[in-house]
């Protein structure tokens, strides 16, 4: 019974590890394909998550009319943004591999396992809450208008890649 416990911890561990080896939201050519932040997908509040939505309406700063002190100011957030995740991804990675070490020790310290979870899980949230700082940090830059044109880009990107999934190869 003990093997067959330590092969799923273990399993799991290196699951994990592979998992928080993937960057959330990586700094500038850290991400897939170099791209600055790898996004997460659906919009939370219709607004969506992160970095992702700052790089966005960089991009399109001319559409959003945005002004120098604008553009400035989403660059400064971005900046702490991206000055900010290194650290604690590497936190993340630290522990894993900790915890997957840990896995492989017969019995396994299941209290240590589980203590070192969920202090990866604390670097975890700190990611997760910088990600909607930085959401909302953008948002007050932009005026009501931007805040909407923005969304209609991004949902307009959204549709997009769905139209783009849905056809055959």
């Amino acid at each position: 019974m003990n093997k067959i416990t330590g092969f799923i911890l273990g399993g799991a561990a290196l699951a994990t590890v592979a998992l928080v080896s993937a960057p959330m939201a990586a700094p500038d050519g850290g991400g897939p394909g170099g791209r600055p932040f790898a996004h997460r997908g659906a919009m939370a509040g219709g607004f969506g998550g992160g970095a992702p939505l700052i790089n966005i309406a960089l991009k399109h700063k001319s559409e959003l009319n945005l002004a120098t002190d604008q553009v400035a100011n989403l660059e400064k957030i971005k900046s702490h943004y991206q000055s900010q995740i290194p650290p604690l991804h590497q936190q993340i990675q630290t522990i894993e591999k900790e915890i997957a070490s840990l896995s492989q020790q017969t019995p396994a310290n299941l209290i240590q396992i589980k203590s070192k979870l969920q202090e990866a899980e604390k670097f975890r949230t700190e990611l997760r809450y910088l990600q909607l700082e930085t959401t909302e940090n953008g948002r007050s830059v932009l005026t009501a208008q931007q805040r909407d044109q923005l969304k209609t880009l991004v949902s307009s990107r959204h549709e997009g890649f769905r139209k783009m999934q849905k056809q055959p190869s």
